[in-house]
């Protein structure tokens, strides 16, 4: 199976974006990059060097629907004469803005976030969700976990890997046992728990941290050779990578109960002592506070901290 990575620029901090052709029938692009003039330039240049042009393509699969992942997949899909666009029925960033929704809002107040935050966060998606054009859910197909996406020279595995986003799917191929795996594995970086609500109850959070480390767990247990991940270069040594992830979310664990006082401490409060440098930097702080709840949700669930509601807002206190 001949899969091709192209990098793909973005105008986010986190750089490119890589972009895999799968160049057997049915034709597959796993992710497209964003809806900018540069990205759809770059995507149509690198496919034509591999002999391929957009209304060639026959699949559009998605490992999740983050901006820098979907944002072109409605311009390729027309261009394609209706190809397919597979995602998780768990995702929704290609509906709608991340923080769109007053479930959203919802979680954000209880979590200690002033209203003006979230308004300012709130504010900066939505100009970021004109990076992807919107699809009906009726243009879409469902990835399914462990269903098989065939092709002419063998099949790829749906994994669904939740943790950065509830609907994030991972894929591999047996025969060799290579990984693509979108923002679950990343070279240089470890991957945000973005907040979300719970696809099977809105008015919870989703556990983020929790599913993430079954799912890193998930794909480890097929003993990866190579691991291609949606940023940077791809991963040779699985093990090590697991390893350095799971030490640095055990220090980041650490790091947010040594924070968590006997008078009680939100996750907002957390996260400005946790990240002080770039709390208040674009997409950074909604991030922060992502990485914050995600920790504090875990340290919970573990029996690590405890919480109670106090005017509506969660306040955390040691166990």
């Amino acid at each position: 199976m001949k899969i091709i990575p192209l990098s793909i620029p973005t105008p986010f901090y986190v750089g490119d974006v890589n972009v895999y052709l799968v160049k057997e029938d049915p034709l597959t692009l796993i992710d497209v990059g964003p809806k900018t003039p540069q990205a759809a330039a770059a995507l149509r240049e690198k496919l034509a060097q591999n002999g391929v042009q957009f209304s060639d393509v026959r699949r559009i699969v998605l490992t999740h629907a983050h901006e820098d992942h979907c944002g072109l997949a409605k311009q390729v899909r027309d261009e394609a004469k209706n190809a397919e666009v597979l995602i998780h029925e768990w995702e929704t960033g290609h509906l709608f803005g991340r923080l769109a929704h007053e479930e959203h809002r919802q979680l954000m107040l209880r979590s200690g976030v002033p209203d003006t935050v979230f308004e300012e966060m709130k504010s900066l998606y939505e100009d970021i969700s004109l990076l992807t054009d919107s699809l009906d859910v009726g243009d879409l197909k469902p990835l399914h976990d462990d269903m098989e996406l065939e092709f002419d020279g063998g099949s790829l595995r749906v994994l669904h890997t939740p943790g950065h986003t509830p609907g994030s799917c991972s894929f591999v191929r047996e025969a060799d046992r290579t990984l693509i795996c979108g923002d679950c594995v990343l070279k240089r970086i470890t991957p945000n728990p973005i907040l979300s609500p719970d696809p099977l109850d809105p008015s919870k959070r989703f556990p983020s941290l929790a599913e993430y480390l079954v799912s890193l767990a998930r794909l480890r247990s097929f003993s990866p050779t190579l691991a291609h991940g949606g940023h940077g270069e791809p991963v040779t040594d699985f093990e090590e990578i697991f390893h350095r992830y799971v030490r640095a979310i055990d220090e980041r664990q650490k790091k947010v109960i040594a924070l968590v006082s006997n008078t009680g401490v939100t996750a907002f409060e957390v996260a400005k002592q946790l990240f002080p440098d770039s709390f208040d930097h674009d997409v950074h702080r909604f991030l922060a506070i992502s990485e914050s709840i995600a920790h504090l949700d875990y340290a919970e669930s573990e029996g690590r901290v405890g919480v109670e509601m106090s005017g509506g807002v969660e306040f955390y206190r040691p166990n």
